[in-house]
């Protein structure tokens, strides 16, 4: 009989992921039906730009699944979701979490910090030690569990539902019917920091495939997943990078944001706006390349960050307004914005793989705060810095949390990154400075420790990853039915 697999693309990063890469294809050669569940507003359009034989696409009801969060014991699923957020086992690095339980405190009235942040703080001791209290919270979230989907279960009747988490974002409704209804179910990780930053599941999920042995352990130990759960896949996402299928040539991306071949190109990508302003990093790179005190001629393209484009808060937006004011500013500056694909995708959509993949081949050097681009920036083998410029007070907002650029250098994938040496860390902008000088001279220099850097971060760099995590997809479903690589 012919098996059928739901997969969950609730963000942009899983159509990459699942869509873009050999995942879908792989598993549709071994006769496999797919039903991709997405966004609702997009559907039709990523449906017509992925359409082929035993593919099909239905709506994933967001709309509907944060109406049902937001109208049935709204305040309890809301500390159910903060819980799981922080409540990892202290086994693992926890600096990203320790940061969300301050954010959590300072973005909140005396009155919740009395009645929810202190009881919850107790809770948080009692999941960061003990994995009974972490497999409880795991259960008790089954009672919200609105069968949103009921419909399309027994339409379809799946095998298998897949989602790009293990129920932390709105996938835990669809997951938790899989589960109500004994189907087996599986994660996979899409982000970098996915398997550091966020923890408990959102329902009782089985299988996972992730990136490396590094987000193994972290699911291991801070998830208590058990090891022959897990999979190593590698991260099919960047399959495309390897090959250099989304590569442009150097003369048509050069044209398309009016750079000056003759400059050397430095690269900045935005990252980190909901915890600290990226515009100290970004002025003092607009002024460096517009004076005299860079080694070699250049010039400075910015890449904004799909959060510059929330409506809320209204700081994203200004700072977005901000960067367009130095382009006018300062000569040899550019800005390029991610392409948006619409609804709740917003700019994580895909759509300009072959825009990302040319920047950070054509840069002689790419800047950023600690984000996921120094993975891919690594897969360029092009030099990186990680700039933590910070502007006193952060962001300067009542009742917005900021945290200085300097003190997330623990986070566990950005601790990963310093310990690999596969780029410079720049405090200020004499540091900065010096970093790219060093870099212009000779792009060779941390050339080894990039590459050592790719390897322990994503296993496989032969491309094969989508093929890879089909199998293992395929071997959960049946284990007789195995697609082989060539």
């Amino acid at each position: 009989m012919t098996k059928r697999i739901f997969i969950s693309a609730d963000h942009g990063m899983a159509i990459i992921y699942f869509l873009q890469s050999d995942v879908v294809p792989t598993l549709l050669k071994a006769g496999v039906e797919v039903v991709v569940l997405t966004d609702d507003e997009t559907r039709g359009k990523i449906a017509a730009r992925f359409a082929q034989p035993g593919l099909t696409f239905e709506g994933l009801r967001l709309k509907q699944a944060d109406d049902y969060a937001k109208k049935v014991s709204p305040r309890l699923q809301s500390l159910l979701i903060y819980l799981r957020r922080v409540g990892g086992s202290r086994r693992i690095n926890t600096e990203a979490m320790d940061s969300h339980i301050w954010e959590v405190w300072a973005e909140n009235g005396w009155k919740f910090r009395l009645g929810v942040w202190i009881p919850s703080a107790l809770a948080i001791l009692l999941l960061r030690n003990f994995s009974f209290a972490r497999r409880w919270l795991v259960q008790i979230q089954k009672r919200f569990t609105p069968n949103l989907y009921s419909d399309l279960f027994d339409k379809y009747q799946p095998d298998l539902v897949i989602a790009s988490t293990p129920g932390w974002r709105m996938d835990r409704y669809l997951l938790r019917e899989s589960a109500q209804r004994g189907i087996p179910n599986m994660t996979v990780i899409v982000g970098w920091d996915n398997s550091s930053s966020y923890n408990v599941p959102g329902a009782d999920v089985q299988w996972a495939t992730c990136w490396s042995q590094l987000q193994k352990d972290e699911l291991v130990n801070g998830s208590d997943w058990k090891p022959e759960q897990v999979n190593i896949g590698g991260i099919p996402s960047y399959d495309g990078y390897f090959r250099k299928q989304w590569l442009m040539p150097r003369d048509e991306y050069f044209n398309l944001h009016g750079l000056d071949p003759s400059r050397k190109l430095i690269s900045y990508a935005s990252s980190f706006v909901h915890f600290a302003p990226n515009y100290p990093n970004i002025e003092a790179l607009a002024k460096l390349v517009s004076s005299d005190a860079l080694a070699e001629p250049s010039q400075l393209l910015i890449r904004l960050h799909p959060s510059h484009f929330q409506d809320k808060p209204k700081i994203f937006a200004d700072e977005r307004a901000q960067v367009f004011e130095l382009e006018k500013k300062y000569p040899h500056v550019h800005v390029v914005q991610p392409v948006a694909l619409g609804g709740s995708l917003g700019y994580y959509g895909g759509e300009d793989m072959d825009e990302k993949s040319s920047m950070m081949a054509y840069s002689d050097v790419v800047v950023t705060v600690y984000s996921t681009m120094l993975v891919e920036t690594a897969v360029h083998d092009t030099p990186m810095i990680a700039a933590t410029i910070d502007v006193p007070g952060g962001w300067n907002k009542p009742n917005k949390f900021s945290l200085s650029l300097k003190e997330i250098g623990d986070w566990p994938t950005h601790q990963r990154f310093r310990l690999a040496k596969a780029g410079r860390v720049a405090k200020d902008e004499n540091e900065l400075r010096d970093a790219l000088n060093l870099y212009l001279k000779d792009r060779t220099i941390d050339s080894q420790e990039r590459r050592k850097f790719v390897e322990d971060e994503v296993t496989f760099t032969d491309a094969t990853s989508g093929q890879r995590t089909a199998e293992y997809i395929l071997k959960v479903l049946n284990p007789n039915v195995i697609a082989r690589r060539p």
